[in-house]
């Protein structure tokens, strides 16, 4: 039950939403499903919450609920029980393992055990199976690129860069760090998609885009003009997915690569834009994002400021600037001012001191053939049969938990003492 009348701002005491946040509402979703990119989502952030705040109360529980998810999906050999291919969705998880390897390996080490091989060779696998087999677009300027499902033949969504690309990379970065060519795969799937998607006169990114836009699949894509094949809105989430994903993958990505600018220019050419439609009251963004409050749908829904865009942005935002890939001075403000809009706009407090976090769009996508209701309309992303507002929805509560965790850090380094000035030595010169 809500304390009515009373922010969640004013309720909390403490600045450490990362943990309220966690120790609300995470298990629920860390031990709902076997091997599901949500559920993998959440589990991420909880892992990264430990490493975080290491030695404390929760943290042993927590980290607990985040391996049960994969121990719920791997054998004891490292096969998956039943993973479902042909779906890009189905590779994000995968992020997981590597904490999970990293953490199992230090006490197999203490311990003489051998149970942290089985996390690696899963991940060993949904790389083979991402690279090797998982179905690409075979010809034009976009070869190479990943279908987002078979279902979507030659589709690209925003969505599955954050899936298959950001998991490529951190694959990568652990297994594989100086492959250069397979870096150079990584960096085409957000080159494809951004040159077919950005749309410089509002700076933002459609949600999707069709190379056959003649598919029956993709009657949702424009058919002739410049944007040809591109989906027709701007969504939040979709832009979250791909903002976040570019700022996780140059983290871990060679700076000497040459495509490390190129992603960087990608980046900061999103930042720019994602600056420009933040709304000046609340510091958040709203789910069509080129439209306000005032945008009505066919179904008198209003347009309306949504939870895990907003998160999402404010997570890469403030990693953003920490890794060094956004400059301070041009966004430091915007994040700041993105994260306290966060706590004010949509977070809510129970009787019991656990939190919620509300305005969250279920779910968005486009067709396939069968489902003409999902036309990637305006109208669609307020009134869609899949489109309801929900609180506690795993695709928010996983990004406002890492972008509490950047917060966080972000204020522990504002508040560490300063480096005393060095004094100055003078030296006399000799005669």
């Amino acid at each position: 039950m809500l304390v009515a009348g009373v922010s969640a701002h004013a309720q909390q005491k403490t600045s450490n939403y990362a943990q309220q946040m966690t120790q609300s509402q995470a298990k629920d979703w860390t031990m709902r499903k076997p091997w599901d990119y949500v559920a993998g989502l959440v589990s991420k952030s909880v892992l990264k919450a430990t490493e975080q705040y290491p030695n404390q109360e929760w943290t042993d529980s927590a980290y607990v609920w985040a391996k049960a998810y994969a121990d719920l999906a791997i054998n004891e050999d490292g096969t998956f029980k039943d993973f479902k291919k042909g779906n890009i969705d189905n590779i994000a998880s995968g992020k997981v393992l590597f904490e999970l390897y990293r953490h199992e390996a230090a006490l197999d080490a203490k311990n003489g055990t051998h149970n942290a091989d089985r996390y690696l060779k899963a991940a060993d696998w949904l790389h083979t199976y991402l690279v090797l087999s998982y179905p690409r677009i075979k010809k034009g300027d976009a070869k190479g690129g990943f279908f987002h499902k078979e279902i979507y033949p030659n589709q690209m969504w925003l969505d599955g860069l954050y899936m298959g690309a950001a998991f490529y990379a951190e694959w990568l970065a652990n297994r594989d760090p100086k492959n250069y060519s397979a870096w150079s795969d990584v960096a085409n799937q957000f080159v494809i998609i951004n040159n077919h998607t950005y749309n410089p006169l509002t700076g933002l990114n459609y949600h999707a885009w069709s190379a056959d836009p003649t598919d029956e699949n993709s009657f949702w894509a424009r058919q002739e003009g410049a944007f040809k094949g591109c989906s027709q809105e701007y969504w939040g989430r979709g832009m979250g997915w791909f903002f976040a994903s570019l700022i996780d993958v140059l983290e871990v990505m060679p700076k000497d690569h040459e495509d490390f600018v190129v992603l960087q220019r990608i980046a900061q050419q999103v930042a720019a834009g994602l600056k420009n439609w933040q709304d000046e009251e609340s510091g958040c963004w709203y789910q069509l994002l080129q439209y306000d409050a005032s945008f009505t749908s066919k179904c008198d829904a209003h347009n309306y400021l949504e939870s895990s865009a907003s998160s999402m942005f404010t997570y890469a935002y403030l990693k953003g600037i920490r890794i060094g890939v956004l400059p301070k001075i041009a966004y430091m403000q915007t994040a700041v001012k993105a994260y306290e809009g966060l706590i004010k706009t949509f977070i809510s407090t129970n009787e019991d001191g656990t939190i919620n976090l509300n305005n969250t769009c279920r779910s968005a996508g486009l067709g396939p053939a069968k489902d003409p209701s999902r036309d990637g309309t305006a109208d669609y992303y307020l009134c869609g049969k899949d489109i309801t507002m929900v609180s506690n929805e795993g695709k928010a509560i996983g990004p406002f938990i890492m972008a509490s965790l950047e917060y966080e850090t972000y204020l522990k380094e504002q508040n560490a003492p300063k480096p005393a000035p060095r004094k100055k030595v003078v030296q006399r010169r000799r005669k």
